[in-house]
């Protein structure tokens, strides 16, 4: 169902990438504003960041392997950090083209039918970004959630330009410095969602802790459960993909049979199960006696 789901947004991207594209150059085309041109730039990226979404994604469902044996999840990150660094690459070409513009102005044209050709492209990325987001939250997709943050900054900076269009429409000639001053805008940032991207990128792939507010979760969720003169430590988490792993030490009483300690740790990977889906647990069992004071 994950799969089937987080593939349907991905192809979705994809598609109005492609249609926002064209309508986006076709509002640069009409009008030769280089903000214009700042903001069709940045759908290019949308389309490239929703094919690596795709490919991510369609190698994350694949099951785990002899040679993977935890799954193939990690390739996720790969996507989101592939989008960041396409991203700046993007802002680097807006920023150039923005400074073009400063050294030799052009005037503007057709700004009416231009900025409303925009706003449709804004409302296809908006709809799209909304139902990515969803989908991405519910079955959390670190690629969706990227893909669906990046196309409403792109929506934010749609908006922006579009105002401040139709701001020169109505000014003296001389407030058109106002076009390649809102492409700079637009540049600087996506270069701050771009490093963003990678940042989280790379913490997924350094197999980062859980956040505070989760391992405190975990670390409740254990007590609740604990038996008197039993303790836990060496408390390990790790996310890849949608997956969670945990993983600590119980000890136990020297004397508990195995029954016993093997059902204390069913009833905790249950409760850790219940608290955070799609959690894989590992308890490693010891005996009180060999250990220092625990983590109570």
């Amino acid at each position: 169902m994950r799969n089937h789901a987080t593939l349907r947004m991905a192809y979705l991207s994809i598609v109005t990438s492609i249609a926002t594209m064209a309508l986006k150059f076709g509002a640069w085309f009409l009008t030769g504003s280089v903000s214009l041109f700042s903001d069709a730039v940045e759908s290019l990226v949308n389309l490239a960041a929703g094919l690596i979404a795709l490919a991510a994604l369609t190698i994350a469902s694949r099951p785990a392997d002899v040679d993977h044996a935890y799954g193939h999840d990690k390739a996720e990150y790969f996507s989101s950090g592939a989008e960041g660094a396409l991203i700046l690459v993007a802002a680097v070409s807006i920023i150039t083209a923005a400074a073009g513009r400063f050294l030799h102005p052009a005037a503007l044209e057709n700004l009416g039918p231009g900025l409303m050709v925009s706003m449709l492209a804004a409302a296809l990325n908006f709809a799209t970004a909304r139902a990515m987001l969803k989908v991405g939250t519910q079955y959390d997709s670190i690629t969706l959630e990227a893909d669906a943050k990046h196309l409403m900054t792109d929506v934010w900076t749609s908006v922006g330009v579009v105002a401040g269009l139709g701001v020169v429409m109505f000014a003296p000639p001389s407030w058109q410095i106002l076009d390649p001053l809102m492409a700079v805008a637009v540049g600087l940032n996506i270069v701050y969602t771009g490093f963003s991207l990678l940042r989280r990128s790379w913490s997924g792939l350094m197999d980062a802790a859980l956040p505070v507010e989760e391992v405190r979760q975990i670390e409740a969720e254990i007590c609740k459960l604990l038996p008197n003169g039993t303790s836990f430590h060496d408390l390990r988490t790790r996310k890849s993909g949608p997956r969670r792993f945990i993983e600590f030490h119980l000890t136990v009483p020297g004397e508990s049979s195995v029954n016993d300690a093997h059902a204390l740790c069913d009833r905790i990977e249950e409760a850790l199960a219940r608290a955070l889906p799609n959690t894989a647990v590992t308890i490693h069992v010891e005996p009180l006696e060999t250990q220092g004071t625990g983590h109570e």
